[in-house]
């Protein structure tokens, strides 16, 4: 049985013993990179702490703890879509959020939510910075956009927003450098531009803004460089596995979804402002070398 819920870490605790973290998601792609970032870290997987229950997460010990990573979430963009699927994903990226920041907002504790640039529409012309007005497109941007909310409730925390991630586990990335190892050409769109995120960069990230204290609120967070479209980053794998750009079709997003139904919209701008985490005193890499060093980790 978990023991009753005792009150988080408090500041002037931290002058006495190590910052204790916590890690929420923890086998997922971000999940497995923060408990690199973070060795020392607790980290809890859904079978040790299910965010979407509401009794599991008010009744566990948080006694000690200073730091709440919260990588946990609903992220199968097309079957959030399937109103059979609704109330999981509000769950997990919507209500899930909203425990944990009672749970935090009441003892102490820092809230470090991530979230995703699926909350815009994609209309704005150039960059989303972190207070461009939310209007999400999908089951799953409403969710995200829902968690973003119950997140600013807490005085201390950082909502992280990101894009395109790639890490350790199933990605479009991963994807694409084995169609080009099996000899498969795909089509990809051409009209979605934003930048990769590689799950290392975005740790790093998170890590700096705890370590140096940055001011409380929203940051965007993605690798930096040109913006550039999926079917850039997937010409830019086939290159680097030895096959040509050109064995990657291009298509518009219309084109590609007129037969499929059931997906899920997609905004056509998903490039994030970064200028806010630059004057953290972060600066992103460039998603390219990140890239190259990432496919080089898949051999």
């Amino acid at each position: 049985m978990v023991a009753p819920a005792q009150g988080c870490g408090r500041g002037a605790v931290r002058g006495r013993r190590p910052v204790t973290t916590l890690i929420l998601g923890a086998n997922g792609q971000l999940g497995r990179a923060l408990q690199r970032q973070f060795p020392d870290a607790i980290a809890l997987d859904r079978s040790k702490l299910d965010v979407s229950d509401p009794a599991a997460v008010r009744d566990y010990r948080w006694d000690g703890v200073d730091v709440v990573l919260n990588a946990a979430g609903w992220t199968a963009v097309d079957a959030a879509e399937d109103p059979a699927n609704h109330a999981a994903v509000r769950a997990v990226n919507a209500d899930a959020v909203g425990y944990l920041a009672r749970a935090v907002r009441t003892c102490g504790a820092v809230l470090v939510h991530v979230s995703s640039e699926y909350v815009f529409d994609g209309t704005h012309d150039g960059p989303h910075p972190e207070d461009w007005p939310a209007n999400p497109l999908s089951v799953y941007g409403r969710s995200k956009a829902d968690g973003d909310t119950h997140a600013g409730h807490v005085t201390k925390h950082y909502l992280i927003r990101t894009t395109w991630v790639a890490g350790e586990g199933g990605n479009f990335v991963r994807t694409m450098a084995g169609l080009a190892d099996r000899g498969v050409s795909p089509t990809v769109v051409d009209d979605q531009i934003g930048r990769p995120t590689f799950t290392a960069d975005l740790a790093a990230g998170i890590a700096h803004l705890l370590d140096t204290r940055a001011p409380f609120g929203t940051y965007n967070l993605t690798n930096a460089g040109e913006p550039v479209s999926w079917a850039d980053v997937a010409a830019a794998v086939f290159q680097a596995r030895g096959r040509s750009a050109d064995d990657v079709t291009r298509i518009s997003t219309e084109k590609y979804f007129a037969d499929k139904p059931g997906t899920a919209p997609r905004p056509l701008n998903s490039v994030l402002d970064l200028s806010r985490i630059t004057a953290a005193g972060f600066s992103p890499r460039d998603w390219r070398p990140a890239l190259t060093e990432y496919l080089a980790d898949l051999d």
